[in-house]
């Protein structure tokens, strides 16, 4: 792996980040960008480094400034601080992954709102965020177990509060498979060029 050109990709990512700081916070880039290094002599890998490690820290920046701000109106303590930070982290790189699928399989804005508006936010409703799925009857107990926002959510809680809804290492284990298999995603995109041959 050739560090050096995945970190100059970060850099280049986290610059145009201090500069266009509104956009790149309230809305995510479909990058033109990645035609350019599709010519340079960096792997897939490096490149889903540099701006996958680019998105993943200022979706981690936003996390705890959020947990910040929630500490001046309630009291928080979280049991479990460094499994917290670990499943902060794999959210925000298995959810930067994800987009960054979507952002090349998205022609334009319009495009891209499908993924979140169709698919994200009702798993996200529907993945225990704001209820136990305990209280689901037991076939949607079971239906449930199919969303991946539900292990999301659950390694979370018990982060903080030492509740939830399926084991702490299924959840561990489930955010892993769901990177693994965007980056298996990734690798198939640059493998065979999928969406980026014009």
């Amino acid at each position: 792996m050739n560090a050096h050109a995945a970190w100059a990709i970060y850099r280049f990512e986290m610059a145009r980040t201090g500069r266009t700081i509104w956009q790149s916070i309230v809305s995510p880039v479909i990058s033109g960008t990645i035609y350019e290094l599709l010519s340079a002599p960096v792997s897939f890998f490096e490149v889903a480094c540099g701006y996958v490690g680019a998105a993943a820290t200022k979706s981690i920046i936003l996390g705890l400034i959020i947990l910040a701000t929630s500490w001046l109106f309630v009291p928080i303590q979280i049991a479990h601080p460094v499994w917290m930070l670990v499943f902060l982290v794999l959210t925000a790189v298995t959810f930067s992954l994800f987009g960054f699928i979507i952002g090349i399989w998205a022609d334009g804005f319009e495009q891209l709102q499908i993924i979140p508006l169709l698919i994200i936010t009702p798993l996200t409703f529907l993945g225990g965020t704001f209820y136990s799925t305990h209280v689901l009857p037991p076939l949607w107990q079971k239906i449930t177990l199919f969303n991946p926002v539900v292990y999301l959510i659950s390694g979370f809680r018990w982060s903080f509060f030492e509740i939830s809804d399926v084991s702490p290492l299924v959840s561990l284990g489930v955010t892993l498979l769901f990177l693994g298999i965007c980056l298996a995603v990734i690798w198939w995109i640059f493998r065979t060029g999928y969406r980026l041959k014009k």
